[in-house]
């Protein structure tokens, strides 16, 4: 599940940067896009492409989420890092925004019409929507959910609980001048 995570957080930043470009290019001094119907379209690609990429870290993300949480609170308290109690908080809000917005999805795609398919105009414009409200959410794991992998590598680096303590004296050597003296 951390690989999968790991391919989300790259694949998330290049379409990010994409669009940054993109945005940069297309946009007015103030931020105003010259072609409001054409940025408006390449934000649905953006949208779509961050929901595509975060599907296969989807179904694990709680697992993700509890681990790290688990891991963080058996860390020795000067390994942990600050900022990781509130990025696990937002990870958090942000996956449930994100089940709550499926579970809306789930029943928009019920509602519609029985002749209303992928590549139909009213799923595709349903589905635009839907990535539309979970882009915000998917960028809040984009930003923070290398949190979960540095609890991880902090989590692996600690020293195990299970681990016999270290011994404080040393073992005597006898070095070759002892043992040759007559």
């Amino acid at each position: 599940m951390l690989n999968q995570l790991g391919h989300f957080l790259r694949d998330s930043q290049k379409i990010l940067d994409s669009w940054n470009v993109y945005s940069d290019e297309h946009t007015d001094l103030d931020g105003w896009p010259y072609d409001d119907d054409a940025y408006g379209r390449r934000a649905t690609l953006r949208d779509a492409a961050t929901a595509d990429a975060f599907e296969n870290v989807r179904e694990g993300a709680h697992h993700l989420l509890a681990t790290a949480q688990t891991q963080l609170t058996q860390l020795p308290a000067h390994t942990v890092q600050n900022r990781w109690v509130w990025q696990l908080g937002v990870l958090h809000d942000a996956l449930d925004r994100l089940d709550a917005l499926h579970e809306k999805w789930l029943e928009a795609v019920d509602s519609l019409s029985a002749d209303a398919r992928p590549g139909t105009p009213a799923f595709d414009d349903a589905l635009a929507v839907h990535h539309a409200e979970a882009w915000s959410a998917l960028d809040d794991w984009a930003t923070h959910g290398d949190a979960i992998r540095d609890i991880n590598t902090a989590a692996r680096r600690a020293p195990s609980p299970l681990a016999p303590p270290p011994t404080t004296t040393a073992t005597p050597t006898t070095s070759r001048a002892d043992t040759v003296r007559r």
